[in-house]
């Protein structure tokens, strides 16, 4: 396999082993860059020179014996939403296409600090607000997989150069699995975090400084140990809550297959999933038993998925509604007013959430503290819960219309892309942690992840068992038209 599609962990080995040097491999990436991207359309941004600079002084340290990090010298990109100096931070914003930062995100310090060489920005959805990755700005970026179809949002660029394999590692943000979907799109891994534990300083809009709620950062990689390495990465309190606090996440208490007890959720009446993708997942299940793993296909978190999905888009659009001018809010208001209250669609919630007044929000919050609880009783029967990330494999380019009027199709029949957040709400708004992993090819040839969810702070338990998968099971396969 060219060396441009191993593990990050792999290609830091060979660094440091001189097997391969810095400068070297970042102008092989660099010309598969060239080669290929014009296709994808993935690395929207790059700024060769400062990281041939980078690549350069990383060969001399090395040559002195200086490692700087676990992944001395890897080649990287990275969403376009981080603050990286010396390239623009748009969000897709046309207005913002001039915007450059003065002062790296903390995450694109943590990650210098690891070692990478950071040397491009990846395609974003405008403002971060769709499953498929396009903008006036940059353009559509393509699924390697299938260049017809998108390879997901918001972390879709990141996603789509993993696999197509023109980028080391990767960083993307998750607030309604922007970092799940496009690894399950693509084909890759990717990690959301449990909420709080990966500072997103730096990784905002222009002026924006407060984290938002449910929203996270996290790595994608191409195997479990660069999600593992990545995160140790990005993980941590920044240096004001650092003062008092420590983050120290559990290791994995299981080592085998044999030891996990997990559930397995293939569908639910608020997302139905398409067959080709819960065959894939019935395959992954009959494959943990064969290898002594407790698999039960009834067991679930005691809550009503239909208040869970409530509670989700409520706290949801309720974090997204800053964004509004307030001319926007004054309308948004007026026309929430006229909805019919028996109307409960995705855009009739949505409205309400964008207006919602401060008290009302906080009865959603103490909903969300609620089944918290109840996903932590859950927890103390199951070791986590297998269930998809997407209602569907990667879907065809669609960008008429608003994100709910748009349609894919389920088992034959029509379903609004927006039905598929139930499954990005499922954990992540009650702050569990979530690790995508591939797990195979439908029919069409199109990639399908599993969602593995554990109990908060359990994120390494989560990516270990992705790596049992990854080495009993199915591993990263390169999209055909690029390996």
């Amino acid at each position: 396999m060219d060396i441009a599609f191993w593990s990050a962990k792999k290609q830091a080995a060979a660094i440091k082993r001189k097997k391969i040097g810095c400068l070297e491999l970042l102008d092989h990436y660099l010309a598969r860059v060239e080669k290929h991207d014009p296709d994808i359309n993935a690395v929207v941004v790059k700024d060769v020179e400062a990281a041939r600079k980078r690549a350069r002084q990383a060969d001399k340290a090395l040559a002195k014996g200086d490692v700087w990090g676990p992944l001395h010298g890897v080649p990287m990109t990275i969403k376009e939403s981080f603050d990286t100096v010396g390239m623009p931070t748009t969000w897709g914003l046309p207005e913002l296409k001039d915007n450059y930062p003065q002062t790296d995100a903390l995450a694109v310090q943590r990650w210098k600090a690891a070692g990478v060489t950071l040397f491009g920005k990846t395609n974003v959805p405008l403002m971060l607000s769709d499953w498929q990755s396009y903008n006036e700005v940059y353009g559509t970026t393509n699924n390697p997989w299938d260049l017809t179809r998108g390879p997901g949002g918001s972390s879709g660029g990141s996603a789509a150069a993993l696999a197509a394999g023109l980028s080391g590692i990767e960083a993307g943000s998750d607030i309604g699995a922007s970092i799940r979907n496009p690894a399950h799109y693509c084909g890759v891994y990717g990690h959301k975090p449990t909420y709080g534990i990966c500072p997103p300083r730096g990784q905002a809009l222009p002026g924006r400084v407060s984290a938002s709620d449910i929203s996270v950062i996290g790595p994608l990689g191409r195997s479990a140990d660069d999600l593992a390495i990545g995160l140790a990465a990005m993980a941590g309190p920044d240096d004001i809550d650092g003062t008092g606090l420590r983050l120290k996440l559990p290791k994995p208490a299981k080592k085998k297959l044999k030891d996990f007890k997990v559930a397995l959720v293939l569908t639910d009446r608020n997302a139905e999933v398409d067959q080709s993708v819960q065959d894939q997942l019935l395959a992954l299940a009959k494959f943990l038993r064969k290898e002594g793993a407790k698999v039960d296909e009834t067991a679930r978190p005691d809550i009503d998925t239909d208040e869970a999905m409530q509670v989700y888009i409520n706290l949801l659009r309720s974090a997204t509604s800053g964004r509004q001018t307030a001319a926007q809010f004054a309308t948004n208001t007026k026309l929430a007013a006229k909805l019919d209250p028996q109307d409960q669609g995705y855009a009739a919630r949505m409205l309400r959430a964008t207006v919602m007044p401060h008290k009302d929000w906080l009865g959603v919050n103490e909903q969300r503290h609620q089944i918290r609880l109840k996903w932590a009783a859950f927890f103390q029967d199951y070791d986590l819960l297998l269930c998809p990330t997407a209602t569907t494999a990667a879907f065809k380019h669609n960008q008429k219309g608003e994100r709910w009027e748009r349609m894919i199709t389920v088992n034959g029949k029509d379903q609004p892309t927006t039905d598929q957040l139930f499954w990005a709400g499922y954990s992540g708004a009650f702050y569990l942690p979530s690790t995508v992993a591939p797990v195979g090819l439908t029919a069409e040839g199109l990639p399908v992840g599993v969602q593995i969810i554990g109990p908060q702070y359990a994120d390494r338990s989560c990516i270990a068992f992705a790596g049992l998968i990854e080495q009993g099971y199915y591993s990263f396969t390169p999209p055909p038209a690029y390996a």
